[in-house]
């Protein structure tokens, strides 16, 4: 699927078919409807068998939901083998660089490189590497900011939080519900409700500090919670907490330096 030429582009990478719906879909779809290019990069289509199948699925799905498709070159087997982990680390930080260099993404969106599966987790990691390694380049004339989201953990250092309406989450679960053959195995439209409904308790108390007020209003009942980073001279930093506004939806950095990879720089390719 082409890519429309656009100078606000946001470039997810989806760990498996579905995440582009799960991870931080309200975020995407807020900015789709300011304008920007949303491009959908998905690193697996699940193991050989499922290949055909779940690539249907992905495109109906991001056509309902105005997002355009890219899919590696030699997608990712899933579940990843152990002795595949150096090698699809490789794969997926080289196919990431790549559509960086291409697209020039203004913001970059994954899963936490601490997000319990192991997909998740190379996903994470691969992103926040490529980042790094095309630093050291010219490829880029800038590079993109990074927004991390969570699932099969808790997101550390959460910093960006959206509350959206029950049409936005019903607009979600029509695009989620293409995916009927993961949805068969797991419902994963009541992940995104429950997910969006704690996060209106929890989410303002985790980005502003315990004692926050939570979610009141109907009208925006729901909330979404992602980390924003950006990469300056071999520094990660956070910037300052703040309710995203799609009109202006990167924020300040300041001197608050973070490691996204929870410590783990040593071990940035260890996956269990």
């Amino acid at each position: 699927m082409g890519v429309t030429e656009n100078p606000n582009t946001v470039l997810h990478i989806s760990p498996h078919c579905d995440d582009e719906l799960i991870g931080a879909p309200a975020f995407l779809m807020a900015l789709r409807d300011a304008g920007w290019t949303v491009v959908n990069l998905v690193s697996s289509l699940g193991s050989a068998n499922q290949y055909e199948r779940r690539l249907r699925e992905v495109t109906s799905a991001c056509k309902a939901a105005r997002f355009e498709l890219r899919v590696f070159q030699d997608p990712l087997d899933d579940p990843i083998a152990q002795d595949k982990i150096d090698e699809y680390h490789s794969r997926s930080c080289a196919e990431i660089s790549r559509a960086i260099v291409e697209l020039s993404p203004k913001i970059l969106v994954s899963s936490s490189p601490l997000d319990g599966h192991p997909g998740h987790v190379l996903a994470g990691r691969s992103t926040l590497q490529a980042i790094e390694v095309l630093s050291r380049g010219n490829e880029v004339e800038r590079l993109p900011v990074v927004w991390l989201w969570g699932l099969w953990a808790d997101l550390p250092y959460p910093n960006l939080i959206y509350s959206f309406g029950e049409e936005r989450l019903l607009e979600i679960d029509s695009c989620l519900s293409f995916h009927f053959g993961e949805l068969s195995r797991n419902d994963y439209r009541r992940l995104v409700r429950g997910r969006a409904t704690m996060n209106s308790i929890l989410g303002p108390e985790r980005v502003f500090g315990f004692g926050s007020e939570g979610i009141s209003s109907q009208e925006t009942s729901y909330v979404e919670l992602v980390a924003e980073f950006r990469y300056e001279n071999t520094q990660w930093y956070l910037s300052a907490p703040r309710w995203f506004d799609p009109s202006m939806p990167i924020g300040d950095f300041g001197g608050t330096a973070r490691d996204p990879y929870g410590g783990l720089f040593e071990h940035k390719t260890h996956l269990t």
